[in-house]
């Protein structure tokens, strides 16, 4: 018969620390934070950087004296001596992500994530913590000179470029994001502080604005973390890279349970041509990810002179979660096409893909596969369409029809050139298709519209003189420089500009 007894707590934890080996200092921090004080397990991730599969396995292992009371955890008053002789648990021991920060910054970038927008699954948003965003740019400031260089945010939902501003402020900072709301905040924010930050919007699956192309000293991107995601934000972050001394600064995180992975990513950006300059473990910490322990390094990447050569397109599916992902690539159900072709009027033999890059020529009807669309496709697809009438397959929670406040915000700015339909009803239910057909008010928004890939300045100026013929170029130069709302943005297209300041845009023109 076994009369072996089970191991004591204490016991437990030591078998578990030995288990861990090189990576013993993992559980050492999580029991450095259950004796400085309660913790609930959200905070024992994110402040220990440990995988929440080990944070669970030590409160196992802690079994009767860890105190769970109220929600929280630590270790119990009793036996806390007997871990402090087993293992030093001072302070030191636990991560405290506020030493070296400026207080009033700190308050401040605390301030702008929490009025911003929440996070999207579907885009593998993850927001870091406003400690992390402020020691970004702080890292950034200290080892390079960052004055008066180009800075490009890559994707911003951490809102790196606020800290930057509030760090660097002589820095000269964009954002390119796929997300309005981001871009939108970072504006509204930008405006208030009188922080001096470009905005630009692109999905980099489709491609980049002209504008960035080569623009940037330096690219920081914190992008999904897989090793599609990582290819295609680093292919990107190369073609923004301007020639010379510049360098890209990439977050990135696995578990150390899954070496493998991570093996994979930085295969992405070898292949891309990068050296390592430097990896700075567990520089980054976040609201979540907790299957990596809330953190991810800070990988400093060097181009090389086969880099630019070597950016090469990657494939459009490069997310983790939602419909954009990996796994949700599939075939377009034979009754949509169909649907599409009903409510078109004409024979549609398949959906085309997305895609803006360049101007869709096509003076045929046309129906676009705009399933996967996170929300700003259909717009962008509107403004590079040029047929007489044109649909669009999106899905039944599309944010553009969701509600009749959101139809006639889009009806509202496309009305110039288009008259939109909203068809709810195909074959499988949960699809709608939008049918566009030329509004035909050869107005000058109309104008503008049409030719939504060319410089703004320039296209605002032709649309003027086509609407007056005794206006000169220089009088319409002048017109423009009054009207325009922000007057960065008549360097760059129409199509590559901000939802909301498209908006501005056509207000400005249509009140001439």
């Amino acid at each position: 018969m076994d009369n072996a007894q089970p191991p004591t707590p204490i016991e437990a934890v030591r078998a578990l620390h030995a288990e861990y080996g090189l990576l013993g200092h993992h559980v050492r921090r999580v029991l450095a934070e259950l004796a400085s004080g309660p913790r609930s397990l959200d905070e024992l991730i994110r402040r220990t950087g440990v995988s929440r599969r080990t944070v669970e396995q030590v409160l196992t292992a802690l079994g009767d004296d860890l105190d769970e009371s109220g929600g929280v955890h630590r270790i119990k008053d009793s036996p806390l001596p007997l871990y402090r002789q087993e293992w030093p648990l001072d302070a030191k021991s636990a991560v405290d992500t506020e030493t070296g920060l400026d207080a009033e910054a700190w308050e401040a970038m605390r301030g702008f994530i929490t009025s911003g927008p929440r996070p999207e699954s579907a885009l593998d948003h993850v927001t870091a913590t406003p400690e992390t965003a402020l020691r970004r740019a702080m890292w950034l400031r200290d080892n390079y000179d960052l004055d008066g260089k180009k800075v490009l945010c890559l994707g911003d939902h951490d809102l790196t470029s606020l800290a930057l501003s509030l760090v660097v402020p002589s820095a000269q900072v964009r954002v390119v994001d796929l997300d309005e709301r981001i871009l939108r905040h970072i504006d509204t924010v930008a405006a208030e502080r009188g922080f001096s930050i470009g905005t630009t919007h692109a999905d980099l699956r489709f491609g980049l604005p002209p504008a960035v192309e080569g623009w940037a000293d330096a690219v920081f991107t914190d992008p999904p973390y897989t090793p599609e995601g990582i290819g295609l934000f680093s292919t990107r972050a190369a073609e923004c890279l301007a020639p010379g001394h510049s360098r890209m600064f990439l977050a990135y995180g696995y578990s150390p349970r899954t070496p493998a992975l991570g093996w994979k990513v930085q295969q992405e950006l070898l292949r891309l041509g990068f050296t390592f300059e430097a990896i700075l473990p567990q520089f980054n910490r976040y609201y979540g990810a907790q299957a990596i322990g809330s953190a991810s390094d800070l990988y400093v990447c060097q181009p090389t002179s086969h880099t630019r050569k070597l950016a090469l397109r990657q494939d459009q599916a490069i997310y983790t979660h939602g419909p954009q992902s990996v796994e949700a690539s599939g075939e377009v159900p034979a009754a949509l096409p169909e649907a599409a072709a009903e409510r078109l009027g004409a024979p549609v033999a398949e959906l085309r893909r997305a895609g803006w890059a360049r101007p869709v020529r096509e003076s045929a009807p046309a129906a676009f596969d705009l399933r996967a669309d996170p929300g700003p496709w259909l717009l962008r697809m509107l403004l590079a369409c040029s047929a007489q009438k044109v649909a669009f397959v999106v899905a039944n929670n599309h944010p553009d029809i969701t509600s009749e406040r959101a139809q006639s915000e889009l009806r509202d700015l496309i009305s110039a050139k288009y008259r939109l339909k909203l068809h709810r009803s195909t074959p499988d239910g949960k699809h709608a298709i939008v049918v566009a057909e030329r509004a035909g008010t050869e107005s000058a928004a109309d104008f503008v519209l049409q030719r939504a890939h060319g410089k703004l300045g320039n296209v605002w100026r032709e649309a003027l003189i086509a609407q007056s013929e005794d206006l000169t170029k220089r009088q319409a130069r002048e017109a423009i420089a009054e009207l325009a709302p922000h007057p960065d943005d008549l360097e760059l297209r129409l199509i590559d500009l901000p939802r909301h300041r498209i908006a501005d845009v056509l207000r400005a023109i249509t009140a001439r």
